[in-house]
């Protein structure tokens, strides 16, 4: 009777203590996110897929090794559509491309302005073609809820959010209650947003990806107000893009702000500037970004990132 008692009793403890294990565990994960600035896949990149070259080859390792890997397509993937009479520069691919996107990364973020350069018809064409090839999306949808609306990833217990804005004047193309769009940045909703990617989504780790700035190498005082209004809400990071080259860091309450990644996979840009880029890989865990890695990226003229061999490592904790 004894020996029972004792054998249950050691069972009760094993189940109790590989719990306590397992949810020590979950709380130590780490999950890598690589982070990459804008996509933009006309012109050069266009004609390497054709030629069945991959665009993103150089950092194919890079992604590989991460547990989630995003970026901003900085054009429409669709063969719909007419092109915007005003906008002197639009952009377009046909969506057989988006195989090269499904192979490297996991989401893409559509909140930028040229998610409208062929009207709403080729913009919920291409969010049907995301989801034909498993690309999940975020800051844009086919009505402002699902445009303002986190994507939620979860890696080894770790849940993200990724939300995604665009600050780009003049102001359109914004989703509405009853029309497709992308997310517009406006400080209250914004704020509102990163609270629920918490209470209402229940994300560990809340990061709004930015489309904001001049083209110039120092962040505005604008893109330096709302970065600090968004951690004060809540958000573990703040990633920008736009302005087609980097721009200066900084962390604010022990949070890491990255005002502009620069240039990805881009052609067309003349200058030295213009043709370097990050890609950035986070380690974070429950309570935020533990450590990140920047690697550096040289685009040729056909609009091609190549590796520079430069690391630069900072960790947080």
């Amino acid at each position: 009777m004894k020996s029972g008692w004792r054998c249950g009793l050691w069972l009760a403890w094993c189940v109790w203590s590989g719990a306590v294990m397992a949810q020590a565990t979950s709380e130590r994960a780490s999950v890598s996110l690589v982070v990459v600035g804008d996509i933009m896949l006309e012109g050069g990149p266009d004609r390497a897929m054709r030629a069945r070259r991959d665009p993103f080859l150089d950092f194919a390792t890079l992604f590989k090794s991460a547990d989630v890997r995003v970026g901003n397509l900085e054009c429409v993937v669709s063969t719909v559509g007419s092109a915007e009479p005003d906008k002197p520069n639009t952009f377009r691919v046909h969506p057989q491309r988006l195989k090269y996107i499904a192979r490297h990364f996991d989401a893409v973020g559509l909140a930028n302005n040229h998610s409208g350069d062929f009207g709403p018809k080729a913009f919920a064409d291409m969010l049907g073609a995301l989801k034909r090839h498993g690309i999940g999306y975020y800051g844009g949808g086919m009505n402002l809820q699902e445009a303002h609306t986190p994507l939620i990833i979860e890696r080894k217990g770790v849940r993200i959010a990724l939300l995604g804005y665009d600050e780009f004047q003049p102001r359109s193309f914004e989703a509405d209650h009853d029309r497709p769009g992308v997310a517009w940045s406006e400080d209250e909703q914004v704020v509102r947003d990163i609270r629920l990617a918490r209470t209402q989504w229940h994300a560990d780790v809340v990061i709004p990806i930015m489309h904001w700035g001049w083209e110039e190498p120092v962040a505005n005082a604008r893109q330096r107000k709302l970065a600090r209004l968004m951690v004060d809400a809540g958000a573990d990071l703040v990633i920008g893009g736009h302005p087609h080259q980097v721009q200066d860091t900084e962390q604010y309450k022990g949070k890491p702000i990255f005002y502009s990644l620069g240039n990805f996979v881009f052609d067309g840009f003349p200058d030295a500037v213009n043709n370097i880029g990050w890609a950035i890989r986070f380690e974070l865990d429950k309570q935020g970004v533990r450590a990140w890695q920047v690697h550096t990226a040289k685009i040729d003229a056909q609009g091609l990132p190549h590796s520079a061999a430069q690391v630069q490592r900072v960790n947080l904790r």
